[in-house]
């Protein structure tokens, strides 16, 4: 029986928001912040959000980026999560609507069984403001996950779904144990588990 749990990045695996790192190297981390918790609240379009805020960050070197993104602090409880979850038998995947250079990195340090996310476009060394991928509209999340569901022959009762902002609703449709970790309300309203410590090995509990 196959077995999969999904988590979102930023403010889940990872204790707080890539963007608003970068934002802080550039002194713009309010006007960033502000963008940030619409999106997760659920008052803004993810994909225009997201594009707003990127637009931001023209000119940053990517030697920074990269910098920024390999030291990010991990949330509490993270790697015990990882590991007991997949010594259960599920695979353990990470969604992101952040970015591969954060997640490509932990998903190594984390021992993910995959991860998914954007990539920011680069030109000569530098942001260039643009970015693509495969988490960039309000329902990526879920329509990645029942492309996965399908390739691993996985059902939505041995789905797991953990994220905190608005984003990561689109997921919970398609699992049958939908976390809300330190989240915003709206994601609340649709979790059957909520969990307001920042400790993500309490997931364990109701697994």
């Amino acid at each position: 029986m196959n077995k999969l749990a999904v988590f979102d990045f930023d403010s889940t695996l990872m204790d707080g928001e890539t963007l608003e790192f970068f934002a802080k190297e550039l002194g713009i981390g309010e006007k960033v912040k502000a963008i940030t918790d619409r999106a997760m609240r659920g008052e803004l379009d993810f994909f225009e959000s997201l594009t707003e805020r990127v637009s931001f960050l023209k000119g940053l070197p990517i030697q920074k980026v990269n910098e920024i993104c390999h030291n990010l602090p991990l949330m509490k409880g993270a790697e015990e999560v990882v590991k007991g979850l997949q010594e259960k038998g599920y695979k353990v995947v990470c969604f992101s609507g952040g970015f591969r250079n954060a997640t490509t990195y932990f998903a190594q340090e984390l021992g993910l069984d995959g991860e998914f996310a954007n990539i920011l476009h680069v030109k000569d060394g530098l942001l260039t403001g643009r970015v693509g991928g495969e988490m960039m509209f309000n329902d990526s999340k879920g329509e990645m996950l029942i492309r996965i569901q399908k390739l691993l022959n996985v059902s939505e009762e041995n789905t797991i779904a953990v994220g905190d902002g608005a984003n990561d609703l689109s997921m919970f449709k398609y699992a049958s144990k939908t976390v809300a970790f330190c989240a915003k309300p709206i994601v609340k309203e649709y979790a059957n588990v909520i969990i307001e410590e920042k400790d993500l090995s309490k997931i364990l509990n109701f697994i």
